[in-house]
């Protein structure tokens, strides 16, 4: 067994996390998650009203008696969420880690650690992590460009990203985007993370609750399969590549406002597809990890074989190296 600062903190038996994903963070798979000794996290957005989070929590609860957790992700927007509804549901359901993203969550945080919740706060660059610190937040998650959805404007890959924040941030710290197994898992923790944190690869598990289709389109993908959108609005997010993505791209190329783009990727085509299985329907997450998935295995399969080839790692080949 690997033991680190996170699993220590939020009392997992594994140094891995999964991440909030919009209209995949679900009760079936969190639990699957939690169940396999991993801190999986509800995606709160995805549920359409607080109460039908706190609905999805209670469904989580009769599914696993291990810790999970709940995703806030907070978004500038003309008619934002009720965001306080939302985190006030989390609180009385009886949720006790968090995990927060994007704009401003100096409230949320306050608000969550007033009530004893932990906070995971996720970022794409140095100086947004040393903030999070600063906000009070008991983890950091640290986003390399591989990363699928936002990856920030500053293109630093998780080989510099993991390892110049591990030398500034003090709080304990999750390595994201571009994790697949063992390797990755020993790499991260070389680098000076206390995990990971993976979407794109618990996206293509048997428990992950979208179309089959998508399932197999990550195993048939390659590292390469990926478009970063809307980077011409300050907002890049990288998602699988295919007839909708290219045409966002065609559409940025010729200097169209977003509100040209935007009916091609409404939340609601992605989730459709998702559930339909037509892959060119909308928009839909994927980092370039994508490269390395090559098979669709339970939650915990994929758990048990990341943990046993990174003790394998650490036990037979690292240390064999050492004169």
């Amino acid at each position: 067994m690997i033991r680190t600062r996170f699993t220590e903190l939020f009392g997992v038996r594994h140094p891995i996390a999964q991440g909030g994903m919009q209209w995949v963070g679900r009760g079936e798979l969190v639990a699957a998650v939690a169940n396999a000794g991993a801190l999986g996290f509800l995606t709160a957005l995805t549920q359409p009203t607080p109460e039908a989070l706190a609905k999805e929590i209670e469904r989580t609860r009769d599914m696993t008696d291990q810790p999970f957790g709940v995703n806030l992700t907070i978004l500038p927007a003309i008619k934002p969420p009720p965001y306080a509804e939302y985190r006030q549901a989390i609180i009385e359901s009886g949720i006790k880690m968090v995990e927060t993203a994007g704009y401003k969550p100096q409230e949320h945080v306050d608000h969550f650690k007033a009530n004893g919740v932990k906070v995971i706060h996720k970022c794409t660059a140095v100086r947004h992590a040393l903030s999070a610190e600063r906000m009070g937040v008991d983890a950091v998650s640290i986003d390399g460009f591989e990363c699928a959805g936002h990856p920030g404007e500053d293109d630093i890959p998780g080989l510099i990203l993991i390892p110049a924040a591990a030398s500034k941030v003090k709080v304990p710290m999750l390595a994201s985007g571009g994790f697949a197994d063992g390797r990755g898992l020993v790499a991260a923790l070389a680098l000076g993370a206390h995990g990971i944190n993976m979407g794109t690869r618990f996206c293509a598990t048997v428990e992950a609750p979208i179309h089959p289709n998508f399932k197999q389109a990550m195993v048939d993908a390659d590292e390469r399969a990926t478009d970063i959108i809307f980077r011409t609005y300050r907002n890049s997010a990288r998602v699988a590549k295919n007839a909708v993505s290219q045409e966002v791209l065609r559409l940025e190329a010729e200097g169209r406002p977003f509100e040209e783009v935007s009916h091609l990727v409404k939340g609601v085509r992605g989730r459709e597809g998702l559930e339909t299985g037509e892959k060119d329907h909308g928009i839909w997450s994927a980092g370039q990890v994508q490269g390395l998935i090559e098979d669709v295995p339970t939650v915990k399969v994929l758990v048990d074989r990341i943990v046993d080839e990174a003790e394998a790692i650490i036990r037979e080949k690292l240390a064999g190296m050492l004169a």
